[in-house]
């Protein structure tokens, strides 16, 4: 009515923003009444931190746990101090060889002390994830407490990942190219309203330094490279001008960067036919991948109790680049990695490497979270997959164990041999030494090949063999044999399920003199005794 009009014309900006935002209270109190259960917020903070608290305990199951394989190696590259470091590197880059190094020198040599700075290290992966999780799901129309359930959400399912579990304690870089990843991602958040150059040039250094902890990290550029555009998808004619500014910056930032790691990548891909040693992946392991543990089934759950009591929220405007930011970090690494080992040979779908993804992952399942207008079904939601992933590892006697270790086997040898100072033929388990000269005499206990013995000690001698039955292992073992002494001498040989049919061979090529027997099999590692018949 004319009345009507006239007084809306009257009406001051103050009042109507007053009057939006008593609105907006109401609305917010008649939500909140709807939810499931009334539970305070403070209440709600502290289940969070229960459940993050024992996502993050469950990661100290195995920290007892012996060192495995490439954890020797690890250790093998610092056992020579700090200037012997750049030369025993390999394939790898030495950027973690030098923080454990000092790791080592803090906290020492044991096998819990040398998992702490891998600890420390996935400590503030989790924190530059949560970081980075709020400021990506805030919004100006996002109110405070959803932006913090997202983020928890994303940092406890990052937490509670057996990737992201196995990483924490591994004595391996892998824990550090987490926490660059984040970082990255953090920087590249904070990009979207940012047009600093010092930021972009940040992006692009961290985006470089990923690699310097595995070359195979390198899988996560494309993603990153997408997400940036995701993130600086603005319209005006500024923020494109700031797009390809801060783009050009981070750019020359990487390339920098990335200087030191260039020979190594060079090297990797020349030989990488000679570091293969997984299977073709299936693809029930890139569906763990991207939901282990029955999270999934958990979801689909807390989605039906949403439906059936309205709290799925259909209505709210999806913004675009979330989606294409959280998804790209997600599946572009994944699928790079499980398309290159299914088309071909090489075969990198390997369980440790595909922690590249695990940050986007865990933003995807929080960005899915954001639908569920919730926040207790969102609390139970954590409370349910953290407690079945933690009754699960906590009651398994076998989550102990890290991986395999050869400390067990070498205990066994090391006492049966000191008897008489028996040598040893030892099967590396490396694929690399079926391509490589074998070391002899003391080398052998101070070669990569046979890593475990620079942290395991044998004082016998040990003599050097490929990890399969080729020529040289052929060769080796008839040498070994013919020695006019052998005919007198007890021996012992061991070597990983890989060796089989080494050990096979020894047994056939020795049956005339000796008599053979299994002393134990010790995580998958078989220690046979060969006594003179005479």
């Amino acid at each position: 009515s004319p009345v009507e009009t006239g007084m809306s014309d009257i009406v001051s900006k103050e009042q109507i923003e007053a009057i939006g935002s008593a609105h907006a209270e109401r609305a917010d109190a008649q939500s909140a009444s709807r939810d499931l259960i009334s539970i305070p917020d403070h209440v709600l903070y502290v289940i969070y931190a229960l459940v993050l608290a024992v996502s993050v305990s469950v990661w100290f199951v195995a920290i007892r746990a012996p060192l495995w394989l490439d954890e020797t190696i690890s250790y093998w590259q610092i056992n020579a101090g700090f200037s012997g470091i750049s030369s025993r590197q390999g394939l790898s880059f030495a950027a973690y060889s030098y923080i454990l190094w000092l790791g080592s020198k803090i906290f020492g040599t044991s096998e819990i002390a040398l998992r702490i700075p891998e600890i420390l290290a996935m400590l503030g992966a989790v924190y530059l994830l949560y970081r980075a999780a709020r400021e990506l799901f805030g919004s100006d129309d996002n109110e405070k407490d959803n932006k913090k359930d997202l983020a928890l959400i994303a940092v406890i399912i990052f937490c509670i990942h057996p990737l992201v579990i196995f990483a924490a304690i591994d004595v391996r870089p892998y824990a550090f190219g987490a926490l660059a990843i984040n970082a990255s991602i953090l920087t590249l958040v904070r990009l979207r309203h940012n047009n600093s150059n010092w930021l972009a040039a940040l992006f692009g250094a961290l985006a470089a330094c990923i690699v310097y902890f595995h070359f195979l990290m390198i899988v996560i550029l494309p993603a990153l490279t997408i997400a940036f555009f995701a993130v600086k998808s603005k319209t005006n004619n500024e923020d494109r001008k700031a797009l390809w500014r801060q783009g050009s910056v981070a750019l020359v930032a990487f390339a920098i960067a990335f200087l030191p790691v260039i020979p190594g990548l060079r090297y990797m891909f020349h030989t990488s036919s000679d570091h293969v040693f997984a299977a073709a992946p299936q693809i029930g392991e890139l569906g763990w991948t991207l939901a282990p543990d029955g999270l999934a089934f958990i979801f689909v759950d807390a989605v039906l109790i949403a439906l059936v009591t309205r709290r799925l929220d259909l209505r709210s405007r999806v913004e675009g680049w979330r989606i294409f930011f959280c998804a790209s970090l997600a599946l572009i690494p994944i699928l790079i990695l499980y398309g290159v080992s299914v088309e071909t040979s090489l075969h990198v779908f390997v369980f440790r490497y595909r922690l590249v993804a695990i940050p986007g992952i865990a933003l995807c399942w929080a960005w899915l979270f954001s639908r569920v207008d919730s926040r207790v079904l969102r609390s139970l939601f954590c409370v349910a997959i953290v407690g079945t992933t933690a009754y699960h590892y906590f009651t398994n006697p076998l989550s102990k164990h890290h991986l395999y270790t050869w400390k067990y086997a070498l205990q066994a040898v090391e006492k049966n041999a000191s008897l008489d100072n028996a040598p040893v033929l030892m099967c590396s388990d490396l694929p690399e030494a079926d391509r490589m000269p074998m070391p002899v005499g003391e080398a052998v206990k101070d070669s990569t090949l046979f890593a475990p013995l620079t942290y395991y000690r044998l004082s016998e001698p040990v003599v050097a063999l490929p990890r399969a039955l080729n020529a040289e292992a052929k060769s080796i073992i008839s040498n070994f044999l013919q020695a006019p002494e052998r005919k007198r001498e007890r021996f012992l040989a061991m070597g990983y399920e890989a060796s089989h049919k080494t050990l096979d061979f020894m047994k056939d090529s020795a049956s005339g003199t000796h008599y053979v027997q299994t002393l134990g099999v010790f995580d998958g590692i078989t220690v046979l005794e060969f006594t003179p018949r005479d």
